[in-house]
């Protein structure tokens, strides 16, 4: 068994540690979180011993799990490395740029696992559909949640668009070419809904909307592609496949035939692939585990989590050129 701590233990942090608890392959030997109240708690609640430190409990184990607030995941993490402990780190990887490449470096020297928390990979509504997947022409992504002030320590591109960035860097094998973006700020000192286009070299256009102030919570993807519609509801699970055919298919449950205007006929098809449940957080840190015994590529890597960071501030800056176009229009003509 790897002896694992966790650092921190909020709320995704007390998910970790419940989600460790039942992975046997782990040996979980505790965890950290600088408020004195909060590690008493859960110290009790959980069963699970609290360490006096950050340092403390790095010393003592062989994987680190980082689950603290994003400001706060280049120091724990570049302390980890530094004694040469794999580490998971929650998204997004770290707060910078900056930050990323020097952790990088840090790994590299360090010659451990480092994978990152983009825990949608992991969804079973994405895991079904991915087989339906093939170089889509065009990728629409909603993620929409209530406002809650946990996570307004950063952009809601940060928080929350990271996730469909990941998805869609996962589906797309080609540079980007084109970032133009639009946001608000609301509530918050950075913007709390954004909109982001993202053109790729072979074509392929990604509209992105992530939002933290929203009446309800939706986390929908559709893409399209030449054969087909694929829509993703990563909160509630479900994923269905449209089709054209040429001809007429069978087997299908839900099927309709359209006469087009050339007086041919095509079959639409609808198919809802079977969801096989499962625990998307227990399963990317049972993946984890696996690279390390198998000393193999974690499934989201660090270039990942970096990829996936550098995007995220190229929309950040493409916000910031929108909002001074606007600026600037709004001087050069103002309202009577």
């Amino acid at each position: 068994m790897l002896k694992i701590g966790v650092l921190g233990a909020g709320h995704l942090g007390k998910i970790h540690l419940k989600c460790i608890k039942e992975i046997a392959s782990y040996d979980l030997v505790g965890f950290y979180d600088p408020d004195a109240a909060t590690a008493k708690s859960v110290e009790q609640e959980l069963g699970v011993r609290c360490f006096g430190s950050l340092e403390e409990l790095i010393d003592a184990v062989e994987v680190v799990d980082i689950v603290t607030p994003t400001v706060q995941h280049f120091h724990c993490a570049s302390q980890a490395l530094r004694l040469r402990r794999h580490v998971f780190i929650e998204k997004p990887i770290v707060a910078t740029p900056e930050e990323a490449d020097q952790l990088v470096r840090l790994a590299e020297e360090a010659n451990v696992k480092v994978q990152v928390g983009h825990v949608e990979r992991f969804n079973p509504a994405f895991i079904a559909a991915e087989p339906y997947i093939k170089k889509p022409r065009f990728i629409e992504a909603h993620r929409l949640a209530l406002f809650n002030p946990r996570g307004t320590d950063v952009p809601v591109v940060l928080d929350l668009m990271v996730h469909d960035l990941d998805i869609l860097f996962t589906l797309v094998d080609a540079p980007v070419t084109h970032v133009s973006a639009c946001g608000v700020s609301v509530v918050s000192a950075t913007p709390d809904i954004t909109n982001a286009r993202i053109e790729f070299a072979n074509g392929t256009v990604a509209n992105l909307t992530a939002s933290r102030i929203s009446l309800k919570n939706m986390r929908k993807t559709r893409i399209f592609q030449d054969d087909a519609y694929i829509s993703i509801d990563f909160l509630e699970k479900q994923t269905e496949v449209v089709r054209l055919h040429d001809q007429e298919v069978t087997g299908y449950p839900y099927s309709l035939t359209l006469d087009l205007a050339d007086g041919e006929e095509r079959q639409i098809t609808l198919e809802r692939p079977e969801i096989h449940p499962l625990n998307a957080i227990r399963t990317e840190l049972e993946c984890f585990h696996d690279s390390i015994i198998h000393n193999t590529t974690p499934v989201v890597s660090i270039q990942d989590g970096v990829r996936v960071l550098n995007m995220a501030y190229d929309i950040l800056k493409a916000v910031d050129e929108s909002l001074a176009k606007f600026e600037t229009e709004e001087k050069r003509c103002p309202k009577q």
